[in-house]
């Protein structure tokens, strides 16, 4: 055998690199969009002890309907109206699985998304084999509404994805906008993509109840609970009946079940706190970082910054010497100026714009 077969991988592969995160991360570590605070100690021997219980011997509840009742009344929703993954990675997966059907007359069905925004959606897409369309944001980042819904009647996708606040970003896109891309696409389903809504004071989760063809997606990875792997879309119950079809058993383990519930009933007031801890950060952080000379942040909405700098790449590697680790869009040729920069504590904040004042002053390395 001459070597691995290797003729035999999905065509999609060969444009796709293998999402990877640094192995040893910095001491102080911004790239990842995660909450920079862990949990209490008192916190961590409610969920150490509610673990204990479990009975790790046996599969988990398949349908995990302890944490689908206890997320359903945090949301205000129906338990039918949720899909559960592993994190919303998971969830975006088995959404393109089970809604593969390409429109009469296409070879593959298609996906429709702005850019920039989350990898996953064109990772996704390719590896799923839809045709992925991208529309570009406009100068400020925002929706192009005009161009969204051309691209809508050009080429009927059978999902939209639209992330609000938008990743890398940071920016929430205006409600009519939103409005008027679900309007075009009444015959797909469109995927408002809440994972730092949090941060934001503001979800559009009662969307579901007024348009059928609406999914709101979210997470607890942004919110202090990123091991977990624990997120989860909200749309129509029919919709919601035909994706479960394709989510594969026992997606969720027995201890993100449990832990998850345990943080969304009585540790709840504990990530509501996180969170306003976070946007307090944020605002501070933006303000520091609009002093910098060269360091432009766009306004941001989520828990990260997109900051602007003289040279992106550059920067990142001044910062990593410093000991800071934050998100440079190598790839992006629009975002090659731009650093995504995750709110962290008040002393990492520091230390963050301590270096990048050094920068500023032309110390690079």
């Amino acid at each position: 055998m001459s070597g691995p077969p290797l003729a035999i991988c999905g065509e999609a592969l060969a444009a796709l690199r293998a999402y990877h995160t640094p192995p040893e991360p910095a001491p102080i570590k911004l790239d990842a969009n995660e909450s920079p605070w862990p949990l209490p100690e008192a916190a961590r021997r409610r969920l150490a002890e509610a673990l204990a219980e479990l009975p790790l011997h046996r599969y988990p509840d398949g349908a995990a309907s302890e944490l689908r009742a206890a997320l359903a009344a945090r949301l205000g929703a129906r338990g039918d109206e949720l899909l559960l993954g592993v994190g919303s990675d998971e969830v975006i997966g088995v959404l393109m699985a089970a809604f593969d059907r390409p429109r009469p007359g296409a070879a593959r069905p298609t996906v429709l998304y702005p850019t920039p925004t989350f990898v996953m959606y064109p990772i996704t897409s390719r590896v799923q084999g839809f045709t992925p369309i991208e529309v570009p944001l406009d100068d400020a980042f925002d929706l192009d509404v005009d161009a969204t819904c051309a691209a809508i009647r050009a080429h009927r996708p059978n999902l939209v994805f639209l992330a609000s606040p938008n990743n890398p970003t940071g920016n929430a896109f205006d409600e009519d906008a939103l409005a008027a891309v679900v309007a075009e696409a009444d015959d797909a389903l469109v995927v408002i993509d809440e994972a730092y809504a949090p941060f934001a004071g503001r979800s559009l989760g009662d969307w579901v109840d007024r348009h059928p063809n609406v999914g709101v997606m979210s997470t607890l990875s942004k919110i202090g609970l990123a091991g977990l792997r624990v997120g989860w879309i909200r749309m129509h119950p029919a919709l919601a009946h035909e994706a479960e079809k394709a989510r594969p058993p026992y997606n969720l383990s027995l201890p993100a079940q449990r832990a998850a519930t345990v943080a969304l009933t009585e540790l709840a007031g504990l990530l509501d706190e996180t969170v306003a801890a976070i946007v307090e950060a944020r605002e501070a952080l933006g303000a520091a970082l609009a002093r910098i000379e060269g360091v432009r942040p766009c306004p941001s909405r989520a828990n990260f910054f997109l900051v602007e700098v003289p040279d992106g790449a550059a920067w990142q590697a001044g910062l990593l010497a410093r000991g800071v680790q934050v998100r440079h869009f190598a790839s992006v040729p629009r975002l090659s100026r731009h650093l995504r920069i995750t709110v962290g504590t008040p002393e990492e904040n520091g230390r963050l714009v301590e270096a990048l004042e050094a920068l500023s002053a032309g110390a690079i390395g």
